[in-house]
């Protein structure tokens, strides 16, 4: 069985139990799997020199619309509420087919994989002109990292009272069906699976309370995971209560969305109400702060949340409201907003590290993901700590988040590479970039 060690790293930041961190240290790869953490360790494989550098757990992304990075910095839409930002983009999505699907995923998941991120989910709720989840799935398989697309759906239009378009919402028995499908053909629950199936309808203002309930039976017999948006600004919580006179954590309540199998995301106007229902229920939350930020919803109450219990991951949310998918730019937000809205000890660059690694495992129930220990799937990602961004840094994991850099040297997931210095290596990206500025050019007429 082949191996790979990486030697001699400033700091193996672990994420094990006691959150470990290791000077000088060494990580053995064998068969996809850490073998062994320590120092000075042998191999008769591959050697890969990581002194000047941090070595982490592959970060994990919680929450993206992939399809989003066809529209980015959008006219009309660049300085709108989330309800306005929406209703802008709606009709550019609704032209997308299932090239455009495909090509935005490639260059999404890069963009991911050059941010040190290894596993990630997907929100895809729109389905136009023939597109199905398989668009994206194909595009994560091509670049290797590890994937949990959900299959979303909206169902409510505009002339029912919905949001969207009646262009871009489904029929709900079709709905369902396809969601059946979609998990029969390519959920994996095995340890190590790199595809692993979630049922996701796209928000309480776009999809049915009976397809909310339904979905969720459904994900339940079939052994998947639960995701949508909730609670994510003011609007949405004033929807809530005209709707249907409760606040979104009782309406996820009530139709069965809560749960060590659910996460949502943004969960920006959650009160301590609803924190502790979390906490209590082990749901899980996707907090994107970024996105958050640039659609001015407000900050998310982490640090409140963390306290409380409930499990939290990190997510860049959509490239069309980000507008990027830097996921350890992503971090650093996430760290910088909890002390502006809580005081400067509110949260550490290592807190904010654990987050978006072994908190983004746990929220997506990857038990096998998320740390450097034995047994753990080899997802590793290498930062050269010897550039400009971190110079004249006294402690080089802190200096990750406070300093830089933003841009991983080396990538494995599943023990395989998929950045080596600093460029994709399982993907002609240049050509994908062209390929995605043209469909965008093409959008725009």
């Amino acid at each position: 069985m082949s191996e790979i060690l990486i030697r001699n790293a400033d700091s193996v930041v672990t994420m094990n139990a006691t959150r470990a961190e290791l000077a000088g240290g060494d990580v053995l790869i064998r068969g996809g799997v850490v073998a062994e953490v320590g120092q000075e360790l042998a191999t008769t494989g591959e050697v890969i020199e990581a002194r000047g550098c941090v070595v982490t757990p592959g970060l994990v992304n919680t929450h993206h619309h992939l399809y989003q990075t066809l529209t980015r910095a959008v006219p009309g839409g660049q300085d709108a509420l989330l309800f306005g930002w929406l209703k802008t983009l709606y009709p550019i999505w609704s032209r997308f087919g299932p090239e455009e699907m495909r090509v935005s995923a490639l260059v999404g998941v890069a963009e991911l994989a050059l941010s040190g991120c290894t596993l990630t989910s997907d929100h895809l709720y729109l389905y136009p002109n023939g597109s199905r989840l398989e668009d994206t799935i194909d595009a994560a398989r091509e670049i290797g990292l590890r994937f949990h697309p959900t299959r979303g759906a909206m169902s409510i239009g505009e002339s029912a009272g919905g949001l969207p378009p009646d262009s871009l919402v489904e029929d709900e028995a079709a709905i369902l069906k396809d969601m059946e499908r979609v998990v029969d053909a390519f959920h994996d629950p095995a340890e190590g699976s790199m595809v692993r199936v979630g049922l996701a309808p796209c928000s309480p203002f776009s999809v049915s309370r009976d397809l909310m309930r339904e979905a969720a039976l459904l994900a339940r017999d079939k052994g998947v995971m639960l995701h949508t948006h909730l609670a994510e600004n003011d609007e949405d919580i004033a929807y809530s209560l005209e709707k249907f006179g409760c606040r979104p954590g009782q309406y996820a309540e009530d139709l069965g969305w809560t749960g060590a199998d659910v996460w949502h995301a943004h969960c920006v106007k959650l009160d301590r109400h609803e924190i502790g229902l979390f906490a209590r229920s082990r749901t899980g939350v996707a907090h994107c702060p970024c996105s958050n930020c640039r659609l001015g919803s407000g900050i998310a109450p982490v640090r409140s949340m963390r306290d409380a219990g409930v499990k939290v991951g990190l997510g860049v949310d959509g490239s069309a409201s980000n507008d990027a998918g830097n996921l350890v730019a992503e971090a650093r937000q996430s760290m910088l907003l909890q002390r502006v809205a809580n005081g400067a000890d509110a949260m550490s660059a290592r807190e904010a590290l654990e987050i978006a690694t072994l908190g983004g495992a746990q929220v997506l129930g990857r038990t096998d993901c998320g740390s450097l220990e034995p047994g753990k799937r080899a997802d590793i990602a290498i930062w050269d700590m010897s550039g400009i961004e971190a110079a004249g840094s006294w402690d080089p994991v802190a200096a990750l988040l406070l300093c830089g850099p933003t841009r991983v040297r080396d990538l494995f997931v599943e023990g395989r590479q998929v950045v080596r210095d600093g460029h994709i290596a399982t993907l002609d990206l240049p050509r994908v970039i062209e390929t995605q500025n043209r469909l965008a050019r093409r959008l725009m007429v």
